[in-house]
């Protein structure tokens, strides 16, 4: 019996979603409703330094004035604290975690940054210290936790998927990331985790996202592995840039969604811009999220690993 897919779109309410954002929910959302699935909804308000709930309230609204609906959540991962630290507690009794001292700049110092996403490899500076080490280390600095992973001759340690946009992807995690972070030492759950942690407990089977998050898929995949998880598909979608090449920004308001509704532009018209992008509909064509669902197929994608798409304006 196939399964039924199960998708998500899962914002951080750091600010207003731009285009860029909608149209990685768009192809979320289509990803779902063209497989009669069911979609989540859960904000990312992992971080409290970015914590903002007059954001989290405007992404629902946004949503909604898209057609963009849910079948389950909202969830908040600020709510959610302890069935990650449960997943931590799981890797720290079988000794795949240690903890970490290393400053921000003493990191930047030891490692270059990996080419495609700017990810820092971890030379492994605290992974051997002795229990004495640690405990005078630690009456000076609360310590970060970081997950231990395979050498780079261990076959557990490369990590191969066939994403259903950007084809087939493998990563040698030792030389990529390195053992990378699981809790940050302010106590904040790391990103790679919670969103593993929901996934698996939301059932989530399908996973789209921009492509600027295909770096960090190994790393969750192989903490789905050390847990027990089952892997979702994977579907990394093109970002949109600015004609300059600069990515759309949250932080730079372009194609911000308050901007475009206040100039009374309907979401019929920003989605027919984006779905033209991708050839769904034609030039100048408005149209609704619902009528988009018979048109949809991967194939529409698939092949554009590399790709970013040039957005103007709506």
């Amino acid at each position: 019996m196939e399964k039924t897919v199960v998708g998500r779109f899962a914002p951080t309410p750091s600010g207003r979603m731009h285009a860029g954002n909608v149209f990685a929910a768009l192809m979320a959302w289509l990803g779902v409703r063209s497989a009669g699935g069911k979609l989540v909804l859960r904000i990312e308000d992992l971080d409290p330094r970015g914590h903002r709930p007059e954001a989290a309230r405007l992404l629902l609204d946004d949503l909604q004035w898209l057609g963009l609906d849910w079948d389950e959540g909202p969830y908040y991962q600020s709510q959610r604290g302890d069935l990650y630290v449960e997943a931590l507690h799981a890797l720290r009794e079988r000794e795949l975690t240690y903890p970490c001292f290393c400053t921000r700049a003493e990191l930047h110092a030891a490692s270059a940054p990996h080419a495609s996403d700017g990810t820092y490899v971890y030379a492994g500076t605290c992974r051997n210290l002795s229990a004495e080490e640690v405990e005078h280390r630690a009456a000076k600095r609360a310590p970060a936790t970081r997950l231990r992973v395979p050498t780079d001759d261990d076959p557990a340690g490369t990590i191969a998927f066939d994403d259903l946009v950007c084809g087939r992807h493998k990563e040698v995690l030792a030389r990529e990331c390195g053992d990378f972070l699981v809790r940050r030492s302010d106590g904040v759950i790391a990103y790679q985790l919670a969103v593993v942690v929901d996934d698996a407990l939301m059932g989530v089977n399908q996973v789209v996202r921009g492509n600027d998050l295909l770096g960090s898929t190994a790393r969750q995949i192989y903490l789905q592995r050390l847990l027990g998880y089952e892997q979702p598909a994977y579907a990394h979608v093109p970002l949109l840039v600015a004609p300059d090449g600069r990515r759309l920004s949250k932080r730079d308001l372009d194609l911000d969604l308050g901007q475009i509704r206040a100039r009374e532009t309907g979401p019929e018209r920003l989605l027919g811009r984006l779905a033209e992008t991708v050839g769904l509909v034609e030039q100048g064509e408005q149209i609704r999220a619902a009528e988009l669902v018979e048109r949809f197929s991967w194939d529409v994608l698939a092949g554009d690993s590399q790709r970013h798409i040039v957005f103007e304006s709506v």
